[in-house]
């Protein structure tokens, strides 16, 4: 796991800001402007490094702090131009590197990855405000002022690689900022129109009609994950923790499908909803035939979920045919149905051809069980702060006869 920020000594700044990180490649290719990359110096030869490349207008400079501790002949580094915004990284030389996208803080004293080539879970974060309070959210919302961060992703959006698969946009509820989102999704239709861009939303917002249609044929790659757990009103309404979320979710399900929209349903698998899933999986398949995916998810043992443990807790091994009877209904019925978050060794292999790599990098780990088993590059493994309490006891190495027979 490589945490997403670090602390740094950054000098000349007065106030934060997005930089691509650029080694020559980056400078070769030309893709983004100089005043835009800050120059890794950790990435350059130190032949490489000559009074014309520092000269070049950068915005600034990336660096390693030395380490006291080093031989001297280890600690030389390239000197940055006196007075040029400058970071000196702590902490792991992975956690940033030529293509990812930095937010220099010179308040905080700390850099930030705002975007990380080649990482499978990076977010456009829209905001800290949501309108629903689920019991297992993993980012408990924080009611504060933050439409800044809609110039914010759009100038983000700018330096991220052109050809990055997939960008998802969460926070919060994204559809709080109204037609700010639609602004964002608009700037990735311009500059990465060949991305995929899911936007993962309660989708209660959406039931104005005139929100939905605004993403309309705005990006030629969009798809939304909405949320739904449970088959009638007072189910759903508990776990969000939220009167008349499930109406307004359903309303705003029918705006996307009217807007032309790609929809993805997602059920975080908590006991309540693990209670009822046959009846809302038959309730999908009934009410909402346009939706072409469904995510059946491990719950993530963080923020409100640890208040909730007892409420919310089931072992993957007590609800296997309830799974299975989930994903054989929805596969019969042609909807493509993947199962997020849960470790192979807690499902029956009949499963295992659903089971995603779901997990970003910066969160994923895996148990000391894991070291032997012979699935282990294949699996999902689990989120970094997962405890005893939040695993299954059927956690054990799969033998490689298991997973040759």
């Amino acid at each position: 796991m490589l945490p997403l920020e670090t602390k740094a000594v950054v000098t000349g700044l007065s106030s934060p800001l997005l930089v691509k990180l650029a080694g020559l490649r980056e400078l070769a290719e030309g893709g983004y402007p100089l005043e835009r990359m800050a120059l890794d110096l950790r990435a350059v030869p130190h032949h490489a490094v000559t009074h014309e490349l520092l000269a070049l207008p950068w915005a600034g400079f990336i660096e390693a702090q030395a380490d006291s501790n080093a031989p001297s002949h280890a600690q030389l580094s390239h000197a940055a131009p006196p007075g040029r915004p400058l970071a000196s990284l702590q902490g792991e030389r992975g956690i940033a590197k030529p293509g990812d996208v930095l937010e220099l803080d010179p308040f905080r004293q700390r850099v930030a990855v705002r975007y990380r080539r080649g990482d499978n879970g990076n977010i456009l974060f829209a905001t800290e405000r949501c309108n629903s309070y689920c019991l297992m959210c993993s980012q408990p919302p924080r009611q504060v002022e933050d439409d800044w961060r809609i110039q914010h992703l759009c100038d983000l959006v700018e330096l991220v690689d052109r050809d990055e698969p997939s960008l998802a946009i969460s926070g919060g509820e994204p559809t709080l900022l109204g037609s700010g989102l639609a602004a964002i999704v608009a700037k990735c239709a311009e500059w990465l129109p060949d991305t995929h861009l899911h936007i993962l939303s309660n989708g209660r917002l959406l039931s104005d009609t005139t929100l939905a249609a605004q993403f309309e044929d705005i990006h030629p790659n969009l798809s939304w994950g909405i949320p739904l757990y449970g088959d009638h009103y007072a189910l759903h309404d508990y776990v969000v923790q939220s009167e008349d979320a499930f109406a307004q979710t359903l309303r705003g399900l029918y705006a996307l499908e009217a807007a032309r929209q790609r929809i993805e349903i997602r059920v975080v698998l908590v006991k309540p909803s693990l209670e009822r899933l046959e009846a809302l999986t038959r309730y999908i398949l009934r009410n909402l035939p346009f939706v072409e995916h469904i995510a059946l998810m491990g719950i993530e043992p963080i923020g409100f979920a640890k208040a909730h443990h007892a409420a919310l807790w089931a072992d993957p091994a007590d609800y296997v045919e309830q799974l299975q009877g989930a994903v054989d209904s929805f596969s019969r019925r042609g909807v493509a149905v993947s199962l997020y978050n849960l470790p192979l060794c807690t499902i029956p292999e009949s499963l295992w051809p659903f089971a995603q790599q779901s997990i970003s990098n910066w969160k994923n780990d895996y148990l000391d069980a894991c070291a032997s088993c012979a699935v282990k590059a294949r699996c999902g493994g689990f989120f970094s702060w997962v405890t005893p309490k939040w695993t299954s006891r059927k956690v054990k190495p799969i033998e490689l006869s298991l997973e040759a027979a």
